[in-house]
Parts: structure tokens; sequence; C-alpha cells
């Protein structure tokens, strides 16, 4: 049996599937963990790395093992994603010089603007470089050590493999690429490197930065320190090849078959963003925008915001420790369903309610913390319904202030899909997305298996393609002929969400004065 592993690291889980040649799931296994927030910085130590992704694979063999009774020893081939963006600064000699500085930071609000106003190009808080010159314009100390700057997919690769390389989708989360040589923008890297030169560093920026490759390249083969960092008991084998590691906006690309122009998807869990990929480019900057590429170096308009269906799963866990009370505990799953349904029967506008589901900050409507927030007016219709209709509401919210941007510069979309645990509950929250973007919104039968299973396609691509684009390889030999279930946007529903935010966009106020 041919196998390909995929691990990601997402905010909340890291996951590990292993897929056949076939592209089904053989097994898979997962490490839950947390971001801290410690000195005012979203993080993960080093430890919680390794310790996740060793917890990860040893619960994907042990799954392999259950299943076919055999110890996995070997791999046709891997690869690694996370999250996208953050900031991880390395010296010569290997050592972390400052803490892992995740996407979810908005602590480089002065950076972000200067470098989009230098290169007149949207560079969003969350990016690699503006990390960097945040740290610049701080006066941090560490600038001047660095020989390495690394986003979490990056680092892991490193240490598979002893090779700093990054897929194209991740390298433009890390500083703008030019789609035509899938490489960093070289008109940029000159900009910036005048920029710092007063200060005499003794690097350039391309130096630091990872090398770019496309879908289908090699980043390298798994090393024996790699296969003893992954697997610490021995049994897997080093020699298998490593596929260039991938953010989870291109692994939510792949796992949803959205590399083609004119197809879109939207991932909605802890945060949520959207991918548009264009005809044309946009007419003019946008700092809501993100300008990224797919896995093959196609630009990409991406939306991304910090805060999606935390504060719905605060409000669950309210709801479940409710039910246990009253002696009649319920599973999660079936708990999410009996409410998220009924919450199809609430008023189309959520009958005066909204809340602010902002637990960090939000670039797009420019606030650098969030409080969240739960307002409704006195005679609003206050109940059950409206309440979990509303959170439904407020984790599209901002993606929708985003996407709208897109709607007005005419860009084309013929089919949007849907992934992540937003969409898991049948006929909910994939309908309200359709309503929000006025589109119809398709769900695949694999949505659920998320970006791992992404990566997992992306190792076997990178050599079984045949010479094939990602494009065609990914129609033909993956997606051919998968049942989707598609829903249409309500009239009810687009009238009921256009009333919300016209009451979200007000509610905005109040959530700067609790943020202040």
């Amino acid at each position: 049996m041919k196998k390909y592993l995929g691990i990601e690291f997402g905010s909340t889980r890291i996951k590990a599937i292993l897929i056949d040649d076939s592209g089904a799931v053989v097994a898979s296994g997962a490490h839950d963990w947390e971001n801290r927030l410690e000195n005012g910085v979203w993080t993960y130590s080093l430890d919680d790395i390794r310790e996740g992704i060793q917890d990860a694979y040893k619960n994907v063999a042990a799954d392999f093992n259950a299943k076919t009774g055999e110890t996995l020893k070997n791999l046709d081939a891997l690869g690694i994603s996370a999250m996208m963006h953050g900031y991880m600064p390395f010296d010569k000699d290997g050592n972390l010089l400052s803490p892992f500085r995740t996407w979810r930071n908005t602590i480089t609000a002065e950076a972000s603007e200067k470098l989009s106003e230098l290169f007149d190009f949207n560079i969003p808080q969350r990016w690699s470089i503006a990390h960097l010159y945040q740290s610049i314009l701080n006066g941090e100390e560490h600038v001047n050590k660095i020989d390495s700057v690394l986003t979490l997919a990056a680092y892991v690769q490193k240490i598979l493999t002893g090779k700093a390389a990054v897929g194209v989708g991740e390298a433009s989360g890390m500083f703008p690429i030019d789609s035509e040589t899938c490489d960093y923008d070289e008109k940029m890297l000159k900009q910036f490197d005048e920029l710092v030169a007063p200060k005499g560093y003794p690097w350039k920026i391309k130096a630091v930065l990872p090398e770019v490759l496309k879908a289908g390249d090699n980043a390298g083969t798994l090393t024996a320190e790699g296969a003893k960092f992954l697997d610490p008991t021995g049994a897997l084998e080093p020699g298998a090849p490593v596929c260039p590691p991938e953010g989870d906006a291109g692994t939510g690309m792949v796992a949803t078959n959205s590399v083609r122009v004119r197809t879109g998807n939207v991932s909605a869990g802890t945060s949520i963003f959207g991918m548009i990929v264009l005809e044309k480019p946009l007419s003019k900057l946008y700092p809501e925008i993100d300008m990224v590429t797919t896995p093959s170096g196609a630009p990409v308009a991406m939306v991304h915001c910090n805060n999606c269906s935390t504060d719905l799963d605060a409000w669950m866990k309210i709801f479940m420790e409710f039910a246990e009370l009253s002696g009649h505990p319920m599973k999660k799953p079936a708990l999410y369903d009996l409410l998220l349904l009924n919450a199809m029967n609430g008023d189309p506008d959520c009958g005066g309610v909204v809340s602010c589901n902002y637990f960090s900050g939000e670039p797009i409507t420019h606030l650098d913390e969030g409080r969240p927030l739960l307002l409704r007016k006195p005679d609003a219709n206050f109940n059950l319904a409206n309440l979990v209709r509303n959170n439904l509401f407020s984790a599209l919210a901002t993606l929708k202030i985003g996407l709208d941007i897109l709607l007005a510069e005419n860009v084309k979309i013929d089919k949007i899909l849907g992934h992540g645990g937003y969409f898991k509950t049948k006929g909910v929250g994939q309908k309200l997305l359709a309503a929000a973007m006025r589109t119809p919104v398709s769900v695949m039968e694999t949505a659920g298996e998320g970006g791992a299973w992404g990566m997992a396609l992306l190792a076997k691509y990178s050599v079984t393609s045949g010479g094939k684009s990602l494009e065609d390889w990914l129609d033909e030999t993956v997606f051919k002929g998968m049942a989707s279930i598609t829903e249409e946007p309500d009239k009810k529903d687009i009238e009921g969400f256009e009333g919300y935010m016209k009451a979200y966009n007000e509610m905005l106020e109040a959530e700067r004065a609790a943020v202040r």
C-alpha cells in the first residue's frame, strides 16, 4: 500500500492524515493544543510544537496499526502545513531569538502601514515581514543576530529535512510574491534592503527568508534526525520525499479543489478566511484584502479575519454546562446540531440581537484587541434561536465586510466551497454563507478532512504528478465524480443578513469603546 502523510498545525489542533494511492484516508490522528498570551504576545513554545507533532504522529501510527495490523515504518511522501504567517527568527546556531509570534497577534500596525505605503502593496499585520520590520522599529536586540526567518511550517520542514524551504503559497504570507517568477518580488526586496540599510545589519532580506518552491517540487527528504523527531520510537524509517510546506490557506484550496481561476473557498474555524483565485489584478490596493497565491503561484485575493467560531463555541459550552446541571448531559456534536438547526427558525435578521465575536484584534475593522460583546434592543425578540443565529451571523460578519469589496470590484466567482468546523451541521453554516456572499456554496463529502488531507494530497502530487498541472491533477485524480452538496442563497436570508450587518456596523462603535 502506498502511504502519503499530511500533518497540519491548526490553531487548536494538530491533525495527521494518512492517505493511500486513491486519496482515501487510511488513518488519522490528532493532538489538541492552545496558544497562550504571554507578555502581550500570542505564542506556542518549541516544546509545544515538538510534543504536539509527536503525539499527532503517534496517534495516526496507532490508528494505522489498529486498522491494518501493521507498524507504520515507511512513507512514500509527506508534507507539513501550518497556520500561515507569524514570525520565528533564528540565529546561525538554530536558537530561536524571540518567542514565536503567531498570526493572531495585532502588534505590528506601524510596520504594516509603513511597508504597505513603501511597496504600494497591502502588508497585513500578521505577515512575517511586518513582524520583522516592527522588531526593527522597536529596536529589538535580536534583529542583529538573525540568520533566518521562518514560519511554523518552514521551521518543522527544516527539522525534518535540514532544508529551509516553503511552498509559494506559504511564502506569500511572508513577503510579497511575483506570480510571474513564483518567487519573492525583486523590486520590493530591494526596497526593503534600502529601507533598513542605515541600521547596518549583517544580512540582506532574501538571504534570511526560506527558498520558495512550487507544488510538485522536491523540498528535501526525511533525514534520520527528522524521522526521530516525528517518531521517537525509531520505527519510522528516513528517506521519504518531503514536498514544499504550505500554509493552511493553501491546503484549504487543495482540499476543496479551489485552485483554478474564478474558484474560491471559505475556511471557517477559529479564524475565517475567504480566498478567490483571480482572473486579473484588483484595480488598487485595499488594506482589507491580502494578495497571496495558490500552491502553484496563481494570484489570490484573500480576506482573512482573526475571529470566527470562538465566541460561538463559548456559548455552546454554557449550554453544555446547563445540560449537565439539568441531569441530561449531551455530547458536543449532538448539542451543536440541536442548537444550530434551531437557529434556522430564528428571525432572518436575528430579531434585534447583535454580537461582536472578537477575542483578539481584527485589522479589517481596525481594532488591535477584542472584547466579546452581546447587545440587544429593549424590544428585541430575544429567544434561543435568535441568540444562536446571531452568533452564526457574527462569525461571518467581518468576512462579509472584506468580501463586499471584491464583489464591488466585479470579481467573477464561478463557485465557492466551504470547509471547516463552521459547516459541520448540514444546511446551516453553508446556507448562511450563501446568503452573506449572494453566491451558491458547496460543501464536499471530504470537507471534514480539512487541511491535513489537502497536505497529504500535495505530498502525493509531488511524486505522482506525471507533469500535470495541480489543477488538472486534482480534477482528474482526486475529485472526479466526488459528491458535494450545494446551497443556493435564500432571498429572506440575504435580506436578513443585510439588516443584521447594518446593526453590526453600528455596534462596532460600542466594541471600540469596550476596547478603550
